[in-house]
């Protein structure tokens, strides 16, 4: 098979009489241009497939670094192919393909090393070079690979990984060869048909993997398909990821993007042993899956359940409150992420707690026996639903808390990793630049924004100048955005006693966060010039230090007009200097009061 695929790329003729068709490496480049050029529609009309831009750049940055594999050292002979084939077309074609060749190369070098674009085959292929493998030898590649069993995975990549990148390159490249196919059988091109009825008859799968083996190495796909199998698992390997699948969408849900981190979780415990997570996972997902089998209150909440306990930085929450919030009972904002302090023991069957303990965790002044009384069943339910969910491991309950283990921490990262979520660990969090982590924890529940801002404080020695970058960071996350008001809301989870006082006099000029730096200096005692504060900064402590989302329009409004009243040019210099610093902000606080010219962003 491997003889009589892509037979009429013209590779004779594009490699005859060159010096070059006596180095492997070039030649090996050569097939796999040619080749790739031709399954995605190059015009052969002149016996060779012509590079468009528009083809190159795809070849170098998706379809190479997808089912080629070329050793660090030998990357370079793919531009030059293109190169060289570039320079057989007359016209100013040929020079802005060497242009594009030359602009893409980073991202071809980027993408072709990057391990997130690695399948079973490349990756492989990269093994068995390394311990000196002949590449062009089935037999040596055979003997070679049996010594592989357990190879290790690359740095920060997973089976899971592998096996999804190795199941979209098959679907690519099956979907490249049926369509030259059926291009080629519409229109007969001079050149001649680039796969023959033989070869689509025996079957696309295998002429695929005749060209795998070509680009990785001589009998590798037969032998990942075959007696080797183990080392290459495909989907069904992967039970868990219905349920990576189904928190991939609660977190598209809350946050509508892959790239927006939750927060990490205090403590998370990898399980030991190669597999022992996607075993985890694997015991967790048969969980859900049955709880959902077997239907009842909440059987189809159980994914919803890990999601908004991890998004909670994995801090235990109560049985009563969730429940309550599947209800539709009202859950004051302010207290629906307050951690639940977890007993050191409790009975195993699940109790409603006391009328007193749910006004804390509700909000609701007015609750009392008798809503209790209504709100047990459906506790009770979802304790139940917990308690299957703990028979994992990988959650616990005690009392009405309840919450994932440090292992099931682990796994929960694991199945939002395997789905491309940002699922960052306190490391990770504590390494990230000023910006970037003010801008992840405006999102979060505020006692995770706290523990992981003081964590990166920490990290730093608590120094003037980590402060400096913190403080300026509180103000320019999210500028100019209605997430700007959150970030500054951070400022009220730090603890400012420590903040060294070089470091708030240099915030003073800040634009956003003067007034507060201020307010802390004055509050502890130490010199602060106020003159230094910028207007933006004083009207934004005022905008902030409104009464919001809770409180009668009245006090709202008051609090508003005695601000006004000692402001430099009186209310509509107030609402100007409030608009210009944050429109977004001003118009929530303030449209609802009917002040004239504010209107909503």
């Amino acid at each position: 098979m491997a003889e009589t695929v892509l037979t009429n790329t013209g590779l004779d003729s594009f490699l005859d009489g060159t010096p070059e068709r006596r180095d492997p490496v070039f030649t090996r480049a050569a097939e796999a241009v040619l080749g790739l050029l031709a399954l995605r529609g190059a015009d052969r009309g002149s016996g060779l497939p012509e590079p468009t831009p528009g083809l190159v750049r795809h070849l170098l940055v998706e379809d190479l670094p997808a089912f080629v594999y070329a050793a660090p050292g030998d990357l370079g002979a793919y531009p030059a192919v293109i190169g060289a084939l570039a320079a057989r077309f007359d016209g100013g074609r040929g020079e802005r393909v060497v242009a594009v060749v030359a602009e893409a190369a980073p991202d071809f070098e980027r993408a072709m090393n990057d391990p997130g674009n690695l399948t079973w085959h490349r990756w492989y292929a990269s093994l068995l070079r390394a311990c000196g493998t002949d590449l062009a030898d089935p037999d040596d590649v055979r003997r070679r690979l049996a010594a592989l069993d357990g190879a290790p995975l690359p740095d920060g990549v997973r089976r899971a990984d592998l096996m999804g990148r190795t199941a979209l390159a098959d679907v690519l490249l099956a979907e490249a060869l049926t369509r030259a196919y059926v291009r080629d059988a519409e229109t007969a091109p001079t050149a001649g048909p680039l796969l023959s009825d033989h070869d689509v008859a025996t079957g696309i799968g295998q002429v695929a993997a005749a060209l795998l083996d070509r680009w990785t190495a001589a009998g590798l796909a037969e032998q990942l398909a075959g007696p080797y199998a183990r080392f290459a698992p495909g989907p069904d390997a992967f039970p868990h990821l219905v349920l990576a699948d189904a928190l991939l969408g609660e977190h598209l849900d809350y946050y509508g993007d892959t790239t927006a981190p939750v927060p990490p979780p205090p403590a998370v415990e990898a399980p030991s042993g190669p597999g022992a997570v996607e075993e985890d996972a694997d015991a967790l997902s048969a969980a859900v899956e049955a709880i959902a089998e077997e239907g009842g209150p909440y059987s189809g909440e159980a994914a919803h359940l890990l999601y908004v306990v991890y998004q909670r930085g994995c801090s235990a929450d109560s049985v009563a409150r969730k429940a309550a919030e599947y209800e539709d009972w009202t859950v004051d904002p302010a207290v629906e992420d307050l951690p639940v302090p977890v007993p050191d023991e409790a009975p195993a069957a699940y109790t409603t707690p006391p009328p007193e303990e749910l006004v804390r965790l509700l909000g609701a002044p007015e609750l009392t026996e008798a809503d209790r009384e209504r709100l047990t069943g459906p506790a009770r339910d979802l304790a139940a639903i917990v308690d299957r969910l703990a028979t994992t491991g990988l959650l616990f309950r005690a009392g009405d808390a309840f919450g994932p283990t440090p292992r099931g921490a682990g796994v929960l990262r694991y199945l939002l990793g395997v789905r491309g979520i940002a699922a960052p660990d306190t490391a990770e969090t504590a390494a990230w630049a000023a910006r970037t982590v003010v801008a992840a924890a405006t999102g979060w529940p505020v006692p995770c924004a706290a523990r992981v801002l003081a964590g990166w404080l920490h990290a730093r020695a608590d120094t003037a100048e980590a402060w400096s970058q913190l403080l300026a960071a509180l103000g320019t996350a999210h500028a100019g955005t209605a997430d700007a008001a959150a970030a500054r809301g951070l400022l009220a989870v730090l603890d400012t006693s420590s903040a060294p006082a070089e470091a708030l006099r240099g915030a003073l000029r800040d634009p956003v966060v003067g007034e507060y730096a201020h307010e802390v200096l004055r509050a502890r005692g130490e010199r602060a010039d106020h003159l230094q504060v910028p207007t933006s900064a004083r009207a934004l402590h005022i905008l902030d230090g409104l009464p919001g989302k809770k409180g009668p329009l009245e006090s709202r409004r008051a609090a508003f007009d005695a601000a006004a009243a000692s402001w430099p040019g009186g209310s509509a210099a107030l609402v100007r200097a409030m608009t210009e610093a944050d429109r977004h902000e001003t118009a929530r606080v303030l449209g609802p009061l009917g002040i004239v010219g504010v209107t909503s962003p």
